[in-house]
């Protein structure tokens, strides 16, 4: 069967359960990127099925998704007005980010994107911090566990985490308060623990899976819609995600969202 760049394939081998686009092909290797999941990956040319209906179907889901959490919102729109937080989203992945950025604009919450690879984040994050001046921060992208039996703990088995927790430790130079800056770090497998002892409000992955394109945006939008000073409901909110407390955790944090009245 003849590939190219932008199918959409699964892996035989894994028993078609992540779907891809292909990135790359060199020779008998092709390149691979998750649709729904945060994960590069490679895999031989003969191993792929292509999954033509699959790319309509996840803008469906990502349709039925905003409509589910958007109308879950207990928002009385018909006396009072909201003002929702703002979030400032810096991605390692464009296609991601225009996702997140999407999911953004229908949960009506201000967002401001940008691209940068996991590497270069702690150079730039105060200066975008000082510029836009979110309430919510998230600091996303790509990451794996090198498991074999390694210690899940040490930093060096992980391929970014360390670059989230720079960032992080950045960040929080700018403002130390995680009531002021709330912070939303990591991708698949990350290192959990490290990124919250950085100070990360919610991070990926306490138990190192992979983590869904949209969570990080899930979760931001959460708490730009949760009203200001009042603790939100952190389990309802890490329901919300694709995997739940297995992909993201966090501390109770207060909402960001101003009310008004009268409309």
């Amino acid at each position: 069967m003849l590939f190219n760049i932008g199918d959409i394939v699964t892996r035989k081998s894994h028993n078609n359960d992540v779907v891809f686009k292909i990135t790359n092909i060199k020779e008998d290797t092709v390149y691979l990127k998750g649709i729904n999941i945060r994960l590069v990956a490679d895999s031989p040319i003969d191993d792929l099925e292509k999954c033509t209906e699959c790319e309509d179907s996840f803008k469906e889901e990502d349709r039925d998704l905003t409509e589910k959490i958007y109308n879950e919102l207990e928002l009385n729109r018909d006396e009072y007005f909201y003002l929702p937080g703002k979030v400032l989203h810096i991605d390692a992945d464009k296609d991601y980010l225009d996702r997140c950025m999407n999911f953004y604009e229908k949960m009506n919450v201000l967002s401001y994107g940008f691209v940068f690879k996991e590497d270069e984040v702690p150079n730039i994050i105060r200066g975008y911090l000082e510029k836009i001046r979110p309430d919510v921060l998230v600091i996303t992208g790509h990451d794996a566990f090198y498991d074999n039996g390694k210690d899940y703990l040490d930093l060096n088995n992980y391929k970014n985490s360390k670059y989230y927790i720079n960032s992080i430790l950045e960040a929080r130079k700018y403002e130390k308060d995680p009531e002021k800056l709330i912070i939303i770090a990591g991708a698949c497998q990350s290192n959990y623990e490290e990124l919250i002892k950085a100070g990360a409000n919610f991070a990926s992955s306490p138990k190192r899976i992979n983590i869904h394109a949209l969570d990080p945006g899930i979760i931001a939008s959460s708490i730009c819609l949760s009203k200001k000073n009042e603790p939100i409901d952190l389990l309802n909110i890490l329901k919300k995600t694709k995997y739940g407390k297995e992909g993201i955790g966090g501390i109770i944090t207060n909402g960001v969202m101003y009310v008004g009245y009268p409309r």
